[in-house]
């Protein structure tokens, strides 16, 4: 699959329910792809967020993701939450930009730790809720996924969440489940960045 349409023609046209392992970022992004996907995979979320700063920060996203699977009645699972292992996979990229190469690595850490814990554990596929976002580049999240399907042999489900309106169904589902929606990616150079942008504005 190397569109959106592709992706939408196969999971319509399944006669059968895979067993999926849907990386989560946060809860209100993780709402409008549940909304889609649940009609078609039976689905586990896996919390695996090791870049978010600082821990209070992690712990808040956390609970809301929980809280919003636990109405929809689905598994969360959590990965660890080891900002020493993180560090050392962005280490040498702390002062790139926003959305370059330490973001890149940041993504492919999550994803591949994701795919070989949906390796370990036999799902059909995985795939990630974080192409729902604007500022996310769906284009290298799809090529992370497909290089981690070669090399570690699980099918990566094409995701661009963000089509058809996706992005505005996770805000407006957000308002429905009163989720907390956070106002910087997650890592502390982001947040760093956002005070940067705020400073700036004063």
């Amino acid at each position: 699959m190397n569109n959106y349409k592709e992706f939408l023609s196969f999971i319509n046209n399944l006669d059968y329910r895979p067993k999926l392992l849907l990386h989560s970022c946060c809860g209100p992004c993780s709402t409008s792809v549940l909304e889609l996907l649940t009609n078609y995979f039976d689905i586990d979320v896996f919390y695996f967020n090791p870049n978010i700063y600082p821990q209070d920060e992690y712990i808040k996203r956390k609970e809301e993701q929980k809280r919003l699977l636990k109405e929809l009645n689905i598994k969360f699972i959590e990965g660890d939450y080891d900002q020493d292992l993180y560090n050392k996979e962005i280490k040498g990229l702390e002062n790139e930009p926003e959305g370059g190469i330490r973001c890149k690595a940041c993504i492919n850490y999550r994803m591949l730790v994701t795919c070989l814990y949906a390796k370990k554990n036999k799902y059909d596929y995985f795939t990630t809720t974080l192409s729902v976002s604007p500022h996310k580049n769906s284009k290298m999240i799809n090529e992370i996924g497909y290089n981690l399907e070669k090399d570690i042999g699980v099918k990566y489900l094409y995701s661009d969440f963000k089509k058809q309106d996706g992005y505005k169904k996770s805000i407006e589902l957000s308002k429905k489940f009163n989720l907390y929606r956070q106002d910087y990616c997650g890592c502390k150079y982001s947040l760093n960045n956002k005070k940067s942008i705020n400073k700036d504005m004063i």
